[in-house]
């Protein structure tokens, strides 16, 4: 079978794409590896999405899902392994599961949590550290956690923990944060929330396989202070999910698709959409217009072929 468009990827730019590709008439199929949603899922509470004030991730995410579904889409689970194009100009994609064959194809594939890098943070996932507060936040209630980083995420995982936990310490190594406004006086105004500035986490203390604490240099006076807590949420940022496609020359020294907002690359038929893409702005908003362009470019492209 061969689909007018597959998309690689399903998080909120990809279901965007897969709505208005689908709505314009074309066969589509969305394959993503993990969940369906995309890091939205993570989000505990959602607040800058127009008409959608106080919704969670997950419950944003279904409503995605379900819509593209609504509108025709296929939705399959697999692990794209590689996309070429053959000599015809049709497009083969490499999964986990077989190969799918389209007339264009939109890379929407994201981006996932960034790592401290540290050298036990890996054998402490699950047993202390974790990168999603939706996903583990139960299972610190009434205990003392700390949240790792200074941005929008961090401020609003704090909050959601702050509801559950006894205690939420903010780490972060700048100082000051890089949240907006409201966040910060939120966070300010919450008591069980503290906020300690200037510190470089260094290490994750652990005992018998379970993690008991931070430590961490305190950048103005390079002391090494600890900080006893059960559980750490990293929220530092994210990576480009384009390492499959990386030898097709489409992506920047970071390793971001190094395309505008057209969405349109150097290979004609091929598109991107989302937080993968290289621009200034990252936000649910931005992905959900990368990926209106791209499904309405690709419908366009697919149109002109049949022509």
């Amino acid at each position: 079978m061969i689909y007018d468009i597959i998309i690689i990827g399903g998080g909120p730019a990809g279901l965007t794409a897969a709505i208005y590709a689908a709505r314009a008439g074309k066969k589509v199929i969305v394959l993503e590896k993990e969940s369906f949603g995309g890091q939205i899922v993570y989000s505990p509470m959602v607040d800058n999405f127009p008409a959608c004030p106080h919704i969670s991730g997950v419950d944003l995410a279904n409503k995605m899902t379900e819509q593209a579904m609504d509108m025709g889409a296929e939705l399959e689970s697999a692990e794209v392994t590689g996309v070429f194009c053959t000599e015809s100009g049709r497009f083969v994609v490499e999964t986990d599961v077989g190969n799918y064959h389209a007339k264009s194809v939109i890379l929407a594939t994201g981006a996932k949590h960034r790592h401290l890098g540290l050298p036990n943070e890996d054998d402490l996932i699950g047993n202390g550290v974790s990168y999603c507060a939706v996903c583990d936040g139960a299972f610190y209630a009434d205990k003392k956690v700390a949240v790792i980083g200074g941005g929008n995420a961090a401020l609003t995982t704090a909050l959601f923990l702050a509801d559950r936990c006894q205690e939420v310490t903010i780490v972060h190594c700048l100082d000051n944060l890089q949240a907006e406004n409201t966040l910060v006086e939120q966070v300010k105004n919450r008591k069980n929330i503290n906020i300690l500035m200037n510190k470089k986490v260094g290490r994750f203390l652990e005992a018998a396989g379970t993690l008991t604490g931070l430590e961490f240099t305190d950048t103005t006076t390079e002391q090494i202070e600890t900080l006893a807590v059960e559980g750490v949420f990293v929220c530092i940022g994210q990576v480009p999910q384009s390492d499959p496609f990386a030898l097709m020359g489409l992506t920047d020294d970071l390793g971001y698709y190094d395309f505008d907002e057209t969405t349109t690359t150097n290979i004609a038929g091929l598109f991107v959409a989302g937080d993968g893409r290289a621009k200034d702005v990252r936000q649910l908003t931005t992905a959900v217009a990368d990926g209106a362009t791209a499904g309405l470019a690709a419908a366009q492209f697919v149109t002109a072929l049949q022509g």
